[in-house]
């Protein structure tokens, strides 16, 4: 089963504005990320940065949301010296924020097939750091995987 690692945007991009046909696309494949979780076809990874974000967020229908949608996260990450030392890491040599370095070393550790992010700039960065699992937009992963399927059947 495929582990991945969503970013928090992931989580709350049902919340946003959906006029723009790339935010509607995005929340739709990330609503289908979480009914394939639903029906243990991937399996999810919640960090203690989620936690932390979702503590931070002024929306309490969104950190509701939010919480509920953790509860499909099969597998836990906690704060280690290894994750916060691959956070500088990463910080140095992509030029990362400390959100997004950690982020990243949270599923780096866990050992993700892939990191999903809706944020194009932290996938740009990311590429820089030549990691093993595949960080990409939900839409691209969802094309990849679909296009893996088919190739199978």
């Amino acid at each position: 089963m495929e582990l991945i690692y969503l970013d928090y945007n992931c989580f709350q991009r049902g919340f946003d504005d959906p006029r723009q046909l790339k935010i509607r696309l995005e929340a739709l494949v990330c609503e289908e990320i979480f009914t394939n979780a639903e029906r243990e076809e991937v399996e999810l990874v919640w960090s203690f940065m989620h936690e932390d974000e979702n503590a931070l967020c002024p929306f309490i229908e969104r950190k509701l949301e939010v919480l509920r949608l953790s509860s499909l996260c099969k597998v836990r990450i906690n704060p280690k010296e290894e994750i916060c030392t691959a956070a500088k890491g990463f910080q140095n040599k992509a030029g990362l924020s400390s959100k997004d370095a950690i982020h990243l070393a949270c599923s780096h550790s866990a050992g993700c097939a892939f990191f999903l992010t809706c944020d194009e700039g932290l996938i740009k960065r990311a590429k820089r750091l030549n990691l093993s699992m595949r960080i990409v937009n939900p839409v691209d992963y969802i094309r990849e995987v679909g296009k893996n399927e088919s190739a199978t059947v």
